[in-house]
């Protein structure tokens, strides 16, 4: 077998929770000695590990997605790769030019406009001029801001931000390219143009990408093998598909009801705290007849917005694929802002919409800017599971995804 062109080597990475250099020498000395010795690290009262272990490799051309619920350690791993951040112990190599789409306008300076930020952010990426003059008709094509190419882009949209910081990463032929789920923030079409322009890149070009998505049909079907970090650690490595399929299964452990920990560290602008399937009666279960239909509840806490934001359920099959979304834009004006508040939100289906089997749930809330929403606060995909039972169900719905019996009627 080649040499692979990321090597991933028992890294671990350690934050100080509370407080900044306050370590002793001593015990630093004794972290690093026990790594030296192989020792696994060991956590105190005052830290947090978010890897812990994590050993895996990447062959030339590959495309492998990096799946997880929030918080098992996939952005940290990213930011190490990316070389933003040092692991506390392990060793990562590299052997290919990385560019690296974490965050949204990252290496984008605010005052200067679009043009001159390609340029700037090409130039960051280790590129020379006459390559980002070469790309650059194709960059302002894909990113469709060619209007705003000379304004400011402290002026963009937080949707114009991801647009122009996904065609500048993709189109400066890196050897190795790691993105985030930025994409969650864009609208439909632009979503399935980068999930395209991914494709070329490993296929017809031949360079590696590392793709973090909670979009477990999007990994499916883009990448070749996944990753599924659990707890900071390396839950399971494999065939997209295979790994993919697990991790749904494994979410179906949270049947019709989810908790938020009173422990959990809460970041963001909106957070969520509970949700829970309540069936036509407003009972909280986790199997829903098909004859019935079923609400989706949420509760979440808004802590610093500035704008207004919605709230999204998506329902997913068993094999990750977005069968329907909801959306609360018109109430999302009206609800304005106001931080510190608990929002209590009901998304109410009709009956016989799903066909009898297993489905997720997944939630977000999103900035909105118009009635489009242009930027992620937080996501939980897969979030809860509920199954639909075949009580009610009549078999001449057909072989189509959905439950639904639309009406006939014959007009003379």
């Amino acid at each position: 077998m080649s040499t692979p062109i990321i090597e991933v080597r028992h890294v671990a990475k350690r934050y100080q929770l509370g407080g900044i250099g306050l370590t002793s020498l001593r015990s630093e000395f004794e972290r690093w000695w026990g790594a030296a010795r192989g020792r696994a690290p060991v956590a105190d009262a005052g830290e947090f590990w978010a890897l812990r272990d994590v050993s895996f490799d990447v062959q030339r051309g590959e495309v492998v997605g990096i799946i997880g619920r929030n918080g098992a350690g996939k952005s940290t791993l990213l930011k190490i790769l990316s070389e933003i951040t040092e692991p506390t112990s392990g060793e990562i190599r590299l052997r290919g030019q990385v560019a690296s789409l974490l965050e949204v306008g990252t290496g984008f300076h605010p005052e200067l406009s679009g043009r001159e930020n390609i340029y700037l952010n090409g130039a960051t990426l280790g590129m020379r001029r006459a390559e980002i003059t070469r790309k650059f008709d194709e960059i302002v094509a894909f990113a469709e801001v060619e209007k705003f190419l000379d304004t400011p882009v402290k002026r963009y949209s937080s949707g114009m931000y991801v647009r122009l910081a996904f065609a500048v990463a993709a189109h400066l032929e890196p050897e190795i390219l790691i993105i985030d789920e930025v994409l969650a923030v864009g609208d439909h079409a632009f979503q399935q143009k980068c999930l395209g322009k991914m494709q070329d890149v490993a296929r017809t070009e031949g360079r590696t990408v590392l793709f973090v998505s909670h979009n477990m049909a999007a990994v499916s079907r883009l990448c070749h093998r996944a990753v599924h970090l659990a707890g900071g650690g390396v839950a399971a490595v494999g065939p997209a598909a295979e790994v993919v399929s697990a991790y749904l299964a494994k979410a179906t452990e949270a049947r019709g009801a989810w908790t938020r920990p009173a422990d959990a560290i809460r970041r963001g602008k909106v957070t969520f705290s509970a949700a829970r399937v309540r069936d036509a009666a407003g009972v909280a279960i986790g199997v829903v007849p098909h004859s019935d239909g079923f609400a989706v509840e949420l509760e979440c806490q808004e802590h610093a917005t500035t704008a207004p934001w919605l709230l999204r359920v998506s329902i997913y099959d068993a094999h990750g694929h977005e069968l329907l979304a909801a959306e609360d834009t018109a109430a999302a004006a009206a609800r304005g802002v106001q931080p510190g508040r608990t929002v209590r939100a009901r998304c109410v289906f009709p009956p016989g919409l799903l066909k009898p089997g297993t489905y997720t749930v997944g939630v977000s809330a999103c900035e909105l800017a118009g009635d489009r929403p242009v930027a992620l606060y937080e996501e939980h995909e897969p979030l809860l599971a509920f199954e639909i039972s075949p009580q009610g169900y009549e078999a001449r719905v057909g072989r189509g995804v959905m439950g639904v019996q639309p009406e006939w009627t014959f007009p003379a």
